[in-house]
């Protein structure tokens, strides 16, 4: 499995973004992927799932109303649009696949492929 994150840059705040994870090695129905975070200085947490199969979402109440996960299953690519963006949203944006399958979890560490990471700035 690898997983190529994408998308990120420098954005002022108010602004949007949309990233990227180009998915490869396997399908990935009956999975959870997600995107976690990381800023400097900080743990990585949890920003939203998707269930590949179905399309149900969850989100962490700190982007809630303001962020979108989505994939796409043809060309199996995650999606994060990210709208009104704050100087608390910089970070690095990762994405990652659930080890256990189809099963929610906000805790990074059920989780077992990532990818690289993209950087998102946001300039207040």
């Amino acid at each position: 499995v690898q997983l190529q994150a994408s998308g990120g840059g420098l954005v002022q705040a108010g602004g949007s973004l949309r990233l990227s994870c180009a998915a490869s090695g396997r399908t990935f129905s009956n999975y959870v992927m997600a995107w976690f975070r990381q800023a400097p200085g900080k743990e990585r947490e949890f920003v939203a799932a998707i269930m590949w199969t179905g399309g149900n979402t969850y989100y962490a109440n700190t982007v809630k109303g303001r962020f979108t996960i989505s994939r796409d299953s043809a060309s199996n690519t995650l999606y994060l649009q990210m709208n009104s963006l704050k100087s608390e949203d910089t970070a690095v944006y990762y994405c990652a696949k659930n080890g256990r399958g189809a099963v929610w979890g906000v805790d990074f560490v059920r989780y077992d492929y990532w990818g690289q990471g993209t950087l998102v700035t946001v300039s207040s």
